[in-house]
């Protein structure tokens, strides 16, 4: 029988700081996995993501829609080699994150857009024109 933890999130937290911590911090040896932050707006016609992922480049992002599911993913590995008379040198590092949004049904799947400058990825999402909401109207009297 194993004693009961009086706080059974302690040691999970401890150990993910100690395995995603690098020993040598510098960006050369960093091995991250993070996922990045996420800024969701929504406009009378339309949803907008936006992601900031610097350093990525757009070849680097997968994004599916299964099921009013979008998936937006990525995965980078970057390596560096030093050769000299006296040593070698290898390093390299993994990156990847998986996020995903469940999309309402009022969306226009087919004509969901992508794009990404200077280190942030938008993704527009239309709606469709029979889900925008529309203004108020005035009914004439006849």
């Amino acid at each position: 029988m194993y004693p009961k933890l009086k706080n059974p999130t302690l040691f999970p937290a401890w150990t993910d700081n100690f395995f995603s911590s690098p020993m040598w911090p510098n960006e050369e040896s960093y091995v991250g996995v993070s996922i990045p932050a996420v800024n969701v707006k929504e406009t009378i016609d339309e949803f907008d993501i936006e992601m900031a992922v610097p350093g990525m480049e757009k070849t680097d992002f997968k994004l599916d829609i299964d099921h009013n599911v979008l998936t937006i993913s990525s995965e980078k590995i970057l390596k560096k080699e030093d050769d000299n008379e006296k040593f070698t040198r290898r390093e390299f590092s993994y990156t990847s994150f998986n996020r995903s949004f469940t999309l309402p049904t009022s969306v226009d799947e087919e004509a969901i857009k992508a794009t990404y400058k200077e280190g942030i990825l938008i993704i527009n999402i239309p709606k469709k024109e029979e889900a925008k909401e529309k203004g108020p109207k005035h009914i004439e009297i006849g």
